[in-house]
Formats: C-alpha cells, structure tokens, sequence
C-alpha cells in the first residue's frame, strides 16, 4: 500500500514541472518571509522614527482629581510631560539607563516627590526616556537603547545625560519633561536641541525617588519650549510665593568665557546686552574676567591646577574647577554603587565604562578639600553676584558632535564643555540655558547663573527678557557684527569674518592679514590663531607648489641640454 504513493512522488519528483513547482513555492515562501522580515524592521523603524527614539517605554500616569468649580484650575493643567528613567514611578523598574541594573533591582514601591507633586497640578505624564547609562555622560548615547536623534541637528549627537527628555520637549512630543543635571546633563542636551533647560539651585527641589549619581552635584532639572510653562513647572517644583516685588536686574558678561565659544559674539553676548537695554529695570552691565575673579576668590583650587599652568589665568582655572568637580563626582559615584558595580559587572559602553571604571578605582582622602572648594566656590559667585546680579557666559563652547564617531575629537571638546559646566555644579547656582536660533546650521545658546536661592528671580528674568531676546536673535542673524555695549565697533570680529571671507576665496595673503589685524585688537581669541595659522598653511603649500613647479620646468630645461651635449 507504501509503494504506489511513493512511486507516484517520484513520478512527479521526477517531472520537470514538479521541480518547477517546488522552487516556485520555495522562492515564494522565502519572499514572504522576508517581506515579513522587512516590514516589522519598517515598524520598528517608523515608531523610532515616530517619537525621536526618544522614549524607553510609554504609559499615562493621569493628574490627580482635580477640585470642581468654583475652584481655580490647576496651573498644569492639560500639559503632558515625560520623565528621565532615573526617577521612580511606583510598580515600574527604574532602568538607570542600564539592563544589567534592571534585570537585578525590583519595581519602586512609591513615586518621585516631583512627579506627584506635577501629577496633584493638573500635569499627565506619558512615559520615561533615554539616558547616558548610570547618568554618566554628556553626549546622549546608549548602546543598549539606542540615542536619541537630536531634532535640530539628526546627524549631530543630543547632548546628555538627559537626551530623551530634552529630545521629547524639541520635538514637540510634550509639553516639558524632567531630567538631571549632575554635570551638564540638563544644560548640555537642551543647548544641542534649541530648548530652554533649567538647573535648580542644589538641594532645593526633591530629590527622594531618584537615582544618585553624585548627591553633591545632583538636582532635578526641567526642559521646555515656552519660557512661561517652564515658570510655571518652576513654581510647582520650588514650591516658589508667587507675590514678591520687582527687583533691578544687573547682567554681569564673563568676557573671558565668551572667548571660548566659536560663535560670534554678535549672535551671543550682543544679543543679550541688545535685549536687556530694550527693556526698564537693567542697570547698566559689567564685564569681567570670571575665571580671574575665581583664581582670586577660591584658593583651594591650587592642588588641582597641573603644574604647567598658571592659576592666574583664567581657562586653567576653570580647568582645575572641572577637575575638581569630576573628582567630587566619582568620589560619591564610588561610595554610592561600587558593591553593585563590582558585584554585577554590568555590561557598559566603552565611554561610561571608563567612568565607572575611574569611579570605582578613585580616591577618597580629597574629599574634605572638595567639599571645600565647593563651599569657597559659592562664596565667590555670591559675592559676584548678590541678590540682584545675574552672570552671561556661553552654555558650551562647541557645536554638538557628529553621532557615532568611533572616536571622537572629544578632549579639547569635553575639557571645554566641563570648564563652562562646573560653575553651577560646583557653586551650587541656579542656570538656565537659553535658545538664541542658530549659527551655521547649529542651535546658539547662552546660560543666565543666579545666586544659590536666587531662582524665583532667575526664572522672572527669563520670562521678563525671553521675547526681546528671541527678537535680538532674529536680528542678529541677519546682519554682521555690531556695536557693543560700550558703543565701540567690535572690529576684531568683522576683520575675522573679512579673513573667512579671503581665506573661501583663496585669497591666503588677505586672509593672513585680516586675522593679523584681528589678533592686534583682540589677541586673547585663540579662533583668530588657528584661522590665521590654516592660512599660512595654504600659503606655504601654494608656495612649495610654485617652487616645485619652477624647479620642474628647470630640471627638464637642464635634463635636455644634457642629453644634447652627451650626444
């Protein structure tokens, strides 16, 4: 009874149009699979695509019930935001950017403070966002989750610690979100996405139900687009009066720091001094040398300068703040994760490895000397800055850095972003971070600092300048640089961007000249060097191509009336 079927497969095995038929269906099937393949990779691509990569997991917490009529509506009311996976929601894991650290701590048992305290104002929140693993970074990548894509620049990293959540506010996904900022994890991601981002005074809004990475210099910072919902987020989570009176304002600009950025000072310090004199209540502005002022005002910086540098000036001591800060900063990451860290090994990103790995093997016998630093370190910004002074540098220095670089040219940029980063962080200062368009294609920022406590008058002043500084902005980008807030042409710029001009048009001994001229008025720009030096340098190649050239004409001239004469 076998034997028939199997002569009749084979009959048909046997057939060409069998084997026809079965590669057909074959080919079909692989086709399908794979079309199948392709469209869950669409999917997954799409909703990537959809949010910005933005968020790690989505879910609604909805406001608390609010009060009927004839009670007031709740100031947050219909707002939506988003929180950085390093806060506490209860019946949910608090991921710490990490799966290693999932995977061994169990689900909260209550919620962050400041998350009830925005859900009991009206506020929804739909879900939590990527970070930095341990919230140990400032460039926003992860390579478990992957990194956000910065709205304003795709190809250019978000900024971190706190990148999905700056990401979910640029990208209009909410109305404002929560992170932290240890070192720059608030400021940094929203400079890099052209959003407001503020960093509290240390240790005035709560931190219980969120993850330490270093108690000294944590705070719960906050992102938006609109200056008046990032008030009004302030006020719920300061728990700030809102009756007191007006105060004169009096903008003290860090001279020395704006020197360090790459964009023209025309489009940065101008702008704030141009909006402020638009408006009453601004004394007149003072510009000083702020990391004079420090290497005046904190001596125990001194054990951290490199012993090649002159604490006199200003960048290495903001060097040595930094450094000290990063110190404090693994000290407390040591003492607070180190049995989890040596017991786990989790699985890290080479960058945030590194960190851990520093973290772990640090010292603790500076620990007094640093917390003295800090101490003497807000001493000096109160003095500077009393009850009425708020102080004008750059948020960083340089535009943000392509993504996924095996390795970035990242020293000279990660020195120069934690030089302009540690001033809060170490002083314990309020800081807002404040969008001013762009410059060459990347989103402009300067920072406002107020003295610690001071942050109901950082916030009005935000809210007071913000239309007159985004109309500045506007003007700026138009026009070339202008006059400053002595009434003095701010020639060295001009002449630089005269030199840009010179040095696109190949014109390298114009180009030499106006950077020369530029370096005469302003000789403390290292820009105006490194401009004039690339202009010299084609200048010697054009010049060694003449040369060569010369000589080639010569030695054939030479080779030909050899062989003349041999003949």
């Amino acid at each position: 009874m076998t034997t028939r079927p199997l002569q009749v497969l084979k009959a048909h095995v046997s057939s060409p149009k069998a084997w026809i038929v079965i590669g057909v269906t074959l080919a079909g099937v692989v086709i399908l699979a794979e079309a199948h393949r392709r469209r869950r990779r669409r999917t997954g691509s799409e909703a990537a695509k959809e949010d910005f990569g933005a968020f790690l997991e989505r879910f609604e917490l909805l406001p608390f019930p609010q009060p009927p009529p004839p009670a007031l509506k709740q100031p947050l009311a219909g707002l939506t935001f988003a929180i950085k996976d390093i806060f506490e929601v209860k019946g949910y894991v608090t991921g710490f950017g990490n799966p290693d650290w999932e995977r061994t701590h169990e689900a909260a048992e209550k919620t962050a403070v400041v998350i009830n305290a925005l859900l009991k104002n009206g506020a929804k929140c739909v879900g939590k966002t990527v970070l930095d693993e341990l919230a140990f970074g400032m460039t926003g990548e992860n390579i478990h989750h992957g990194t956000p894509v910065n709205p304003q620049m795709p190809s250019h990293i978000p900024g971190g610690s706190s990148s999905g959540s700056a990401v979910a506010v640029a990208a209009e996904l909410v109305d404002f979100a929560l992170g932290t900022d240890t070192v720059g994890c608030v400021r940094i991601p929203a400079s890099f996405c052209g959003i407001i981002g503020y960093r509290p005074s240390h240790g005035v809004v709560s931190t219980i139900g969120v993850l330490p990475n270093s108690q000294s210099l944590d705070t719960v910072g906050w992102f938006a687009r609109d200056p008046s919902i990032l008030h009004r987020v302030g006020h719920i989570l300061l728990q700030l009066n809102t009756v007191e009176p007006r105060r004169p304002r009096r903008l003290v600009f860090a001279d020395d720091l704006f020197e360090l950025s790459k964009v023209p000072k025309h489009k940065s310090l101008y702008v704030v001094s141009k909006a402020a004199e638009k408006l009453s209540g601004y004394q007149p502005p003072k510009h000083i040398n702020f990391g004079q002022h420090i290497a005046s005002n904190v001596p125990s910086l001194k054990i951290f300068c490199e012993q090649s540098t002159n604490l006199q000036n200003g960048i290495s001591t903001l060097k040595a703040l930094s450094s000290a800060m990063l110190s404090l900063q693994r000290c407390e990451f040591k003492t607070n994760h180190e049995e989890w860290v040596t017991s786990v090994k989790p699985r890290l990103g080479p960058r945030t490895a590194n960190c851990v790995l520093t973290a772990v093997n640090t010292s603790l016998e500076n620990i007094k000397t640093l917390y003295k630093v800090r101490s003497e370190m807000r001493a000096a910004l109160q003095s500077l800055l009393k009850d009425d002074g708020i102080l004008i540098i750059p948020t960083v220095a340089d535009p943000p850095l392509p993504t996924n670089l095996k390795k970035h040219s990242s020293a000279e940029f990660f020195d120069r972003a934690l030089a302009l980063i540690s001033i809060s962080s170490m002083s314990g200062c309020c800081q807002v971070s404040i969008p001013l368009g762009k410059h060459e294609g990347c989103p402009i920022s300067v920072s406002f600092i107020s003295y610690h406590g001071g942050d109901k008058f950082l916030l009005d002043s935000v809210l007071d300048m913000y239309s007159s500084l985004q109309e500045q902005a506007t003007v700026a980008s138009s026009s070339l640089p202008f006059a400053d807030t002595n009434g003095n042409l701010d020639t060295s710029e001009l002449l630089k961007e005269k030199g840009n001009a010179a040095y696109k048009g190949r014109q390298w001994n114009k180009a030499v000249t106006y950077y020369s001229e530029a370096i005469k008025l302003n000789g403390a720009n290292a820009t105006y060097y490194c401009n004039r030096a690339a202009a010299y340098l084609q200048l010697g190649w054009y010049l060694i191509i003449v040369v060569i050239s010369q000589l080639s004409i010569l030695t054939g001239t030479l080779s030909v009336c050899l062989r003349a004469n041999h003949c």
